[in-house]
């Protein structure tokens, strides 16, 4: 093969991928800012960090004030906090779980999932919570880059009565997470 016929091709190779990676990212965008606002059992916020100083990060602070604002309004009954022990050392979901109480919701309302390394145990974790509850639907509440991810993790362990809402926080970081939310995507589609 002569090396111009091997530089075309790989040409091609990388229009497909970069032109595949544009299609998945406004994908993804368009479905992390639809809310899908109906009612549910429980809504599950997911993890981020939290702050040296113990409080939650803006991020989690935006995804734990949507959840309360969905609450307030009706729509679930149990909110499950799902995080890990961050780098930090601070276990996300107790955290979460005294943000929440702060904020007049009442302890009994509120499910810790503390395993909740990464999107897919949490995705595992609700799903035990869920038949302890003897409940059926759920709502994700997390940042809109990682709605479409997270709903693909909930189907691939059982969970099929999902909806959505995101955060309201917009950051330059966001660049990041989308691109990072790529590869990310296909390795929980192949798992």
């Amino acid at each position: 093969m002569n090396v111009n016929v091997f530089i075309k091709r790989l040409l091609i190779i990388a229009v497909i991928l970069l032109t595949w990676f544009i299609l998945h990212t406004v994908f993804v965008v368009i479905d992390g800012l639809n809310d899908e606002l109906k009612p549910v059992d429980a809504a599950v916020v997911l993890g981020n960090k939290v702050e040296v100083n113990g409080q939650p990060s803006d991020r989690l602070k935006a995804r734990l004030d949507k959840s309360i604002e969905l609450y307030n309004e009706g729509y679930y009954t149990f909110i499950i906090v799902s995080g890990g022990i961050g780098k930090e050392g601070f276990d996300e979901a107790k955290v979460m779980k005294a943000y929440l109480m702060d904020k007049g919701i009442e302890e009994n309302n509120i499910i810790e999932d503390n395993n909740g390394y990464n999107s897919y145990m949490t995705a595992q974790n609700t799903r035990i919570i869920m038949d302890e509850l003897e409940v059926e639907s759920v709502m994700i509440i997390s940042q809109y880059f990682h709605i479409s991810r997270t709903k693909l993790a909930f189907r691939k362990v059982g969970i099929d009565e999902t909806s959505s809402a995101h955060a309201n926080i917009f950051e330059l970081r966001d660049l990041y997470s989308l691109i990072r939310e790529f590869p990310a995507y296909y390795k929980y589609l192949l798992k």
